[in-house]
């Protein structure tokens, strides 16, 4: 049983690229096919300290919040039979208390989902269809995110914003970052913004200047050949807020038929009619 969010894996370590003008379209083409350069060579890594300060200070005010609740809207892209890629969205809205609670509402282009989190046990709930899957769950947040993709392929396309220690995620096996510029086009605010990469991923992320917080990532993964994009966007953001026990159950569990926790399956089918 899986959640409709994006399914790319490390998108765990997603922070993409600023697009808006012809200038900064050519820089991450120069500088993704760099990146990619290196993994061929295998030179020491370019990481730019102001760049890796920013991310430090994201992870820094992430981390010490033992509560936190946001909106993060997710665009993915998806091959088309005509060849061209579709782009598809997902809403979640995302609360969490360090280190063993988890809630994540989620809807748009598919089925809701609900995911919940209580420090004993992983819950994945389908409204519409009244399907519930249980499953006993590590006691903290990051691992049960580990245990949770490996049995049931669920994962969250902002789960970098929610482990323990964002920048440990984010800087493993980094082998570029660089610092682009300021923004005042993303989240009605100034963000810095970044660019980074490692073997897998070339990711961009806007921050907020000001406040810390991740207000938009861009990743594009270095074995599509497609080169689709993947791009999460955080908003209404709120720290420290208190919620009670009840909030990370399901309201409904009790009526729901009950199947396994586990990935999936999709018969021939139907997946060749998932696509226009």
């Amino acid at each position: 049983f899986q959640l409709q969010e994006g399914q790319a894996m490390h998108v765990l370590q997603t922070t993409s690229r600023l697009i808006g003008t012809a200038l900064l379209a050519s820089l991450f083409s120069l500088t993704l096919q760099a990146a990619e350069e290196q993994k061929d060579s295998a030179p020491a890594a370019r990481l730019e300290p102001r760049a890796l300060d920013v991310l430090k200070a994201m992870s820094a005010r992430l981390a010490a919040a033992e509560a936190m609740s946001f909106k993060a809207v997710t665009f993915y892209e998806k091959p088309s039979r005509l060849g061209p890629p579709l782009a598809y969205a997902t809403v979640a809205q995302v609360a969490l208390q360090r280190p063993t609670r988890l809630r994540v509402l989620t809807s748009g282009d598919g089925p809701a989902s609900e995911f919940y989190f209580n420090g004993k046990q992983a819950i994945a709930f389908a409204p519409a269809e009244n399907l519930l899957a249980v499953a006993d769950a590590p006691p903290t947040i990051d691992a049960m995110l580990v245990a949770a993709y490996q049995r049931a392929a669920i994962y969250f396309p902002f789960t970098d914003v929610i482990v323990a220690d964002p920048y440990a995620d984010m800087a493993r096996d980094m082998r570029l970052a660089f610092y682009i510029g300021q923004s005042r086009a993303v989240g009605g605010t100034t963000t810095d913004v970044i660019a980074y990469a490692n073997n897998e991923v070339f990711v961009q992320a806007w921050i907020g200047a000001q406040d810390k917080l991740p207000r938009k990532l861009r990743a594009v993964f270095r074995d599509d050949p497609a080169q689709l994009r993947h791009q999460v966007s955080f908003s209404h953001w709120k720290l420290n807020s208190a919620m009670p026990d009840s909030f990370f159950q399901p309201s409904a569990a009790d009526k729901a038929q009950r199947i396994e926790f586990a990935p999936p399956v999709v018969r021939p089918d139907k997946q060749s009619k998932s696509k226009p």
